[in-house]
């Protein structure tokens, strides 16, 4: 049965309400209750594509789907869109989890988790006193210095004869710190990658260990998200309705993400990663810039 049938002789339309740019439609038949969901084509026109870069971001490309909210915030409010992808991405981190459950680094989790649990904490105490433009311009000045020192450092190196950096691990007091400000963007901006991929990237990772630990890390930021939402009343039976219309597409490109990911050479995936890393950090600028009202 088609979500939004008007047939008169086995539906009937029992609730009709309109938000900004959006129409919700909630059917009967019999006494079955269908809950209320979107119908606008256009959230439907960008919201496909929205779920589609979660499922290959969630796949292991990390970042890809940085552009999901921002693309649903283009006809919901942006806290709403946030809301409406919250159970779609939990659902996706738990196929992504399983996939790559063997793959992990412990070390990172263990100074990555808690940081972001400060970062999340710190989120929901200062949102309200802290510009969305001001957090998108740090840190994406952040990460485009960090891309342009690890190409330019690499080409330089090589320009003097030398032998490439090394891959290193941070100190565990770095990795706190990135864990912190990756939850605290994450909660406020829902872009949490570049902190944590300035952590994990020079470290140089087997490719299924690095996307295993990334899965697991946003994994569990997702669920302390939860009540964050809960608190700020965002759950409704339309938001959670139309993330179950969803959610076939959302399984369906998660698999091709993970899929695309063991078929992609690690060197590959690795400049992948760096070039991914490059357009967020950019794109955080142009936002940023854009929000200060220039």
């Amino acid at each position: 049965m088609a979500i939004g049938s008007h047939s008169a002789n086995r539906f009937a339309l029992i609730g009709r309400s309109l938000i900004p740019l959006t129409y919700v439609t909630a059917l009967a038949c019999g006494s079955c209750l269908i809950l209320p969901v979107i119908t606008d084509p256009l959230f439907y026109l960008l919201a496909i594509p929205a779920v589609t870069f979660l499922g290959l971001g969630k796949g292991g490309f990390a970042g890809v789907g940085m552009i999901s909210t921002p693309l649903l915030a283009l006809v919901v409010p942006p806290l709403q869109g946030a809301a409406i992808l919250l159970p779609i991405l939990i659902c996706q981190d738990a196929i992504s989890v399983w996939a790559y459950r063997r793959h992990w680094s412990a070390s990172n989790l263990k100074v990555l988790v808690p940081g972001s649990v400060l970062g999340i904490g710190a989120a929901w105490l200062l949102a309200s006193h802290v510009s969305n433009a001001a957090i998108e311009l740090s840190v994406g000045a952040i990460g485009l210095c960090f891309v342009l020192h690890m190409y330019l450092g690499t080409r330089f190196r090589t320009f003097l004869g030398r032998t490439p950096a090394k891959a290193h691990r941070p100190h565990a007091a770095m990795g706190i710190l990135w864990g912190t400000l990756a939850g605290f963007m994450s909660t406020l901006i829902q872009v949490g990658a570049p902190p944590y991929q300035i952590h994990v990237l020079p470290q140089r990772l087997d490719k299924l260990t690095l996307v295993g630990t990334t899965v697991i890390f946003f994994a569990l930021m997702n669920l302390m998200k939860i009540a964050p939402y809960f608190a700020l009343d965002q759950f409704s039976s339309r938001t959670l309705a139309t993330s179950l219309a969803l959610l076939p597409l959302a399984i369906a490109t998660n698999v091709l993400g993970i899929w695309l990911v063991h078929k992609t050479p690690t060197e590959q995936f690795y400049r992948i990663a760096y070039l991914l890393m490059l357009l967020i950090s950019l794109t955080l600028l142009w936002q940023g810039w854009q929000g200060l009202g220039y």
